[in-house]
């Protein structure tokens, strides 16, 4: 399966669990029930996880570790009413564009 059908699927999963809002049945239903600040507290962790992964030199853990990643940033996402494709926007405005012409560009 190709990434983009990958994480279409996954946020076409996550939107219906969050829609369900079934959180004896759902982690991410459990996970939204507790409040935004609780989805980014865990995408958090999830980050120090990938990181730690990605320093063990260990591809298998890192692997995991950024899937784990990307659904906890869908769940974030699909919360806010966004999904992958407002990240393939900007993305797409930012490319050919230098990353330090960026972060300069940025308003302060």
């Amino acid at each position: 399966m190709a990434i983009g059908e990958a994480l279409n699927q996954l946020e076409a999963v996550v939107k219906a669990r969050l829609a369900a809002g079934d959180a004896e049945a759902s982690y991410v239903a459990s996970l939204a029930a507790k409040g935004r600040r609780k989805i980014a507290q865990k995408l958090g962790e999830e980050a120090v996880e990938t990181v730690i992964a990605a320093v063990s030199e260990d591809d298998s853990a890192l692997v995991g570790e950024a899937s784990d990643l990307l659904f906890h940033l869908a769940i974030l996402l699909a919360d806010r009413g966004l999904g992958w494709d407002a990240i393939a926007t900007e993305l797409t405005r930012r490319h050919g564009t230098s990353g330090h012409a960026e972060k300069a560009a940025r308003p302060r």
